[in-house]
């Protein structure tokens, strides 16, 4: 292809991942009461049911706005990943189109895993963060604030775990052989304690080890992957 063709590729693929991110966002604008009752669980849990509050008049429309948009692009990621991959099949060799499709499929996977795991972190975090607090202070969140906050949890742990999809790239790149991680597993068990101490919106220590735990099994498993993939 030219340039021009190669531009003319890329706006068709960036305008279908636009529809359907809108369209995913309609969809989300829709069933905004099944989602936001599943992503206030955690809360209604540790307030014994009570109810999200706002307080400022255009906040409940924001707040179905933000959900709106976050869920569209949840739901759009399928088609926006196989966009990109329709994309990209042309420049690439036959043995690394053989890679792509598993490895799509295993960043979604991951992402997913990621995800899972932080709504399931999120009632310990939250209980944690309001046992700081003291008992003298009554727990009263904002919808904005706290969907906010379970949104950045939600996509911190889904970008974290996709950890072992850039080692193996690296690894099959020949950038970072398996033999060269092994040596490095010390460092690494400080730098990944020491990036899901940053990444974690919440930065109480459930979530923390939550995050460094997997990532360290994570680190563990490329050296494997890479090793059986490079033979």
């Amino acid at each position: 292809m030219t340039l021009v063709e190669h531009l003319t590729e890329l706006r068709r693929r960036l305008i279908m991942s636009a529809l359907a991110v809108a369209g995913g966002a309609v969809v989300a604008f829709v069933l905004y009461s099944p989602i936001l009752g599943f992503l206030s669980g955690p809360y209604h849990s540790i307030t014994h049911g009570q109810k999200l509050i706002v307080t400022d008049p255009l906040e409940a429309f924001a707040t179905r706005l933000k959900i709106a948009a976050w869920a569209g692009v949840f739901f759009a990621s399928p088609v926006v990943l196989w966009q990109l991959w329709r994309f990209i099949t042309p420049g690439l060799h036959p043995k690394e189109k053989r890679y792509a499709i598993p490895f799509i499929a295993a960043s979604i996977f991951l992402f997913l895993m990621g995800a899972a795991v932080a709504l399931l972190t999120l009632k310990p975090a939250l209980q944690f963060l309001q046992s700081v607090g003291g008992h003298n202070l009554e727990t009263y969140y904002r919808a904005g604030s706290y969907l906010s906050l379970v949104m950045l949890m939600i996509v911190a742990f889904g970008v974290a775990f996709e950890f072992p999809i850039l080692l193996v790239f690296l690894e099959l790149a020949g950038v970072v052989p398996s033999t060269r991680l092994r040596k490095w597993r010390r460092p690494a068990i400080v730098i990944i304690v020491t990036v899901a101490a940053v990444i974690t919106p919440s930065q109480d220590p459930y979530s923390l080890f939550a995050m460094a735990i997997p990532m360290y099994l994570f680190y563990e498993a490329s050296i494997l992957v890479g090793r059986l993939l490079k033979k």
